[in-house]
């Protein structure tokens, strides 16, 4: 197997290849870009035009979308995958990773978009790096651009495979896309409806990517993913790496949830209280009337939306990001 094909390793051990380009016997090259960053280009004779940006480990504690960013990584490496297109590795936060932690001193996550530059320190710096590597790698004009950025969920959750897929002006939410997420076994998708300030909302917007947050299951330690079934998933990113994915169309929807942002729940200071169990799931629902949560000047969060559930609960945020989203059920009938 060709060394750069241990990417995790070397992020894990904090070295650096000596060898930045390998080729596979057919031709495949693989080019270390940086700390946790390569990028793999298939022989121009079978190039299929897509550019596939995978991420993981924007959060370093969640491990399962990394383990399978390293086992399609290997199988490149081994010949055994055979791309089509030219793909982009990027594991986040080398640090939080090495260390097991979510973040070091602040989600990187919420620093996309142009907010790392009103920050500091460390993952301020990584998050601008990953936004120019993300970039270059998106810069060749009319070709197709799909970035998949694979993250794990703090609590459980009544729906446990779900996506967010950004909203940017002008654009419509792709009924293709959404079949290709409801085969790979994704079974719910929030469709946003403003402007965000993580990864995968800063390819779609600024980059003209289509672009997702993948949800896969509850965050555990390396080697600790046995419940995590993420096969489907794999199987289906095999089939868009070697360009023999089944083609799409709009009536492979069947048994998608697709859900609608009513709300987020900002937390102003410290005086914040959010009025749930600690150990509530993701898709909660919540009946109309419910006191959700609490805030300075009295400020105050009440359930007024029919069949409302609650996603990414987190009273523990820092003043001005999000503690909560409040979503309702949506019909999809704006999808392209």
């Amino acid at each position: 197997m060709l060394a750069l094909g241990k990417l995790l390793e070397l992020t894990l051990a904090g070295h650096e290849p000596a060898a930045k380009i390998q080729l596979t016997p057919e031709g495949t090259r693989l080019r270390w870009l940086a700390e946790g960053a390569l990028e793999v280009t298939p022989p121009v004779a079978v190039d299929n035009g897509l550019d596939l940006l995978l991420s993981a480990g924007v959060h370093g504690n969640e491990t399962a979308p990394i383990e399978l960013l390293d086992r399609l990584l290997r199988g490149i490496a081994r010949s055994e995958l055979k791309p089509r297109a030219r793909i982009l590795f990027l594991l986040g936060n080398p640090p939080a990773i090495r260390r097991g932690e979510r973040y070091i001193e602040q989600d990187i996550n919420r620093l996309f978009n142009g907010r790392h530059e009103q920050h500091s320190g460390a993952e301020a710096m990584r998050a601008c790096e990953l936004e120019h590597l993300a970039a270059a790698f998106f810069s060749k004009p009319e070709r197709t651009r799909l970035h998949y950025d694979l993250h794990t969920a703090i609590r459980a959750s009544k729906i446990e495979q779900f996506a967010l897929y950004p909203w940017h002006e002008g654009r419509v939410h792709s009924r293709r896309e959404l079949a290709r997420l409801n085969a790979a076994g994704i079974d719910a998708v929030l469709l946003q409806s403003k402007g965000s300030i993580t990864f995968s909302s800063y390819t779609y917007a600024q980059l003209g990517a289509e672009a997702f947050t993948l949800e896969l299951g509850k965050a555990r330690a390396f080697g600790e993913n046995q419940q995590v079934n993420l096969d489907l998933l794999e199987a289906r990113l095999h089939g868009i790496i070697e360009g023999r994915e089944p083609e799409q169309d709009g009536a492979g929807l069947d048994g998608l949830q697709l859900f609608a942002v009513a709300r987020e729940i900002i937390k102003h200071s410290d005086a914040f209280r959010l009025h749930l169990p600690s150990d509530i799931e993701n898709f909660s629902e919540l009946p109309v009337g419910y006191l959700l949560a609490e805030d300075v000047a009295g400020t105050r969060w009440v359930v007024e939306e029919q069949g409302a559930r609650i996603i990414f609960p987190n009273p523990k945020v820092k003043n001005g990001l999000r503690a909560g989203i409040l979503i309702v059920p949506s019909d999809g009938a704006y999808l392209a």
